[in-house]
This record gives C-alpha cells, sequence and structure tokens, in this order.
C-alpha cells in the first residue's frame, strides 16, 4: 500500500473517530487493514459478539494464517460454545460445534473430543478442566487476556496497533492535486 493511500485512510479514519462515525471507522478499519482497533475487539469480546468479533478480526488474519491466529479463533469460538451451554441451548450448541469448532479437531482432536463430551453433561463445569469456570463476565474477562496475548505475539498485527502518523506533504500534494 503506497504511503500516501496509507496517509488518506488514516486521515479518514482520525476524522470518522472524532466525528463519532464508529461503524463506519470499525468498517474502514477491518477493510483497509491498516489499523487494528484493540479496544474496539476488547469491548466486543467482553459484550459477547462473537460474531462481530471474528468478522473484524477476519479483515487482519485468518485462522489458519499461524499459531496465533488460530488460537485467537479458537478462544472465541469456544467461549461461544460454553456460553451456549450455559444457556442449556444443546441444539445451537450443537450446530457451534459442527459449523464452528470442528475444524480444530484437525489441530487437536483430543480438545475437540471433550468439548463434544460437554454436551451430555448437565453442567460443564463438572468438567476437571472447567470447574473454575465461573461466570459469563469472569470467563469473558479471562479469554480476552488470552486474545490480547496471541495478539500482541502475532506478527500479522505488528505496526497495525497504532494509527500511521500522516505524512503532511503528502497531503497537501493529494490537495493540490484535487485543486
Amino acid at each position: 500500500m503506497s504511503s500516501l493511500r496509507r496517509d488518506c485512510i488514516s486521515l479518514i479514519l482520525k476524522y470518522l473517530q472524532e466525528e463519532n462515525f464508529t461503524e463506519t471507522a470499525h468498517s474502514l478499519e477491518r477493510q483497509s487493514g491498516i489499523f487494528f482497533n484493540l479496544n474496539y475487539v476488547e469491548e466486543l469480546v467482553m459484550n459477547g459478539e462473537w460474531e462481530e468479533a471474528e468478522m473484524y478480526l477476519s479483515g487482519f488474519t485468518k485462522l489458519e494464517d499461524n499459531k496465533f491466529s488460530t488460537k485467537i479463533f479458537f478462544e472465541i469460538r469456544k467461549q461461544k460454545y460454553l456460553e451456549t451451554l450455559d444457556r442449556n441451548e444443546r441444539h445451537n450448541a450443537v450446530e457451534i460445534l459442527t459449523k464452528d469448532l470442528k475444524v480444530f479437531s484437525r489441530y487437536n482432536n483430543d480438545l475437540f473430543k471433550e468439548m463434544a463430551l460437554l454436551i451430555t453433561l448437565d453442567d460443564f463445569r463438572k468438567h476437571k478442566s472447567l470447574g473454575k469456570y465461573g461466570d459469563t463476565l469472569s470467563a469473558r474477562a479471562s479469554i480476552l487476556r488470552e486474545i490480547k496475548k496471541a495478539i500482541g505475539a502475532n506478527p500479522v498485527f505488528v505496526g497495525k496497533m497504532e494509527l500511521p502518523a500522516i505524512d503532511t506533504a503528502a497531503l497537501r500534494s493529494l490537495a493540490n492535486e484535487d485543486a
């Protein structure tokens, strides 16, 4: 991406943020891939907005890009699954298991089998690995810490956590071209 294009997108993002056009700003962040808004991801995770979190992240990385990306998507989908089980929505949990979590069986089939076993339990917290699960907000905070660690270690996000500095000379030349 040219520095002029990057500067223009950065300027537009700053304007959108200042004018509180947050949805548009997040859409541009995702579509351009030049700025990753960690605060936005934190908000999505803490609010349990799993599809939106995945859609936003998919503008920057894919599940199979590297082990850190795989971990991020796994944590999101696992939490979505556990919350569905916690609400006793077995049918939806089976759907999440077969559509969203099945892909991870190629990385760790035993873990996938354990997750499938959770459907048979009245309370998944009775499983030895989930005895300390706690309430939903605490669990979300816990997986958010894991997601943030994976984002911090993921080379895909290097240089994208802060808005790029705007080259004002390039912007002036752009303005002059339009005049």
